[in-house]
């Protein structure tokens, strides 16, 4: 449980250190940089949680450890939901994103919700690159503490 407390601490100190080092104007460039932060965890952990597993059978299988296996370690908890439209689009939805419950008593913190979210989109980019699926992460909160993270799948 308190090292559950501590990541989270850990997270809104990254941001909060992030966003004071930018200035106004450049809200774009801390979060394209929480990203890569996020980017090289990813691939960091997967390389971690993978280095005794055999390779995965395809895209799909790939994804499910990702909303199984790599959520988990990451979150203490699956993914909700996993969708796709089978040509390269997949959607994860957590009902309850840690990151976000302790901030999700009105809306006016929606707005607030993107910056907490580039580091976990870049977490999973990461971890999938280091997997072999390149792919761009987009994440969209209709109602908090809910969140979705789109994976575009980039083929060659």
């Amino acid at each position: 449980m308190a090292d559950e407390v501590i990541l989270e601490y850990l997270h809104m100190e990254i941001i909060s250190q992030f966003y004071r080092s930018c200035e106004k104007s450049d809200q774009d460039q801390c979060i394209a940089k929480l990203e890569s932060l996020g980017f090289r965890i990813g691939q960091s952990l997967v390389e971690r949680f993978t280095k005794e597993s055999p390779r995965f059978k395809d895209e799909l299988d790939t994804m499910k450890f990702i909303c199984k296996d790599f959520w988990n370690y990451v979150y203490k908890k699956q993914i909700d939901n996993l969708r796709t439209n089978h040509q390269g689009v997949y959607v994860l939805q957590d009902n309850k994103f840690r990151f976000l419950t302790q901030m999700s008593n009105g809306k006016q913190f929606m707005e607030a919700a993107p910056k907490f979210l580039a580091l976990p989109c870049g977490m999973i980019r990461g971890a999938l690159s280091n997997l072999g699926v390149n792919c761009v992460v987009t994440a969209e909160v209709s109602a908090m503490p809910a969140c979705k993270f789109q994976i575009q799948i980039q083929r060659a």
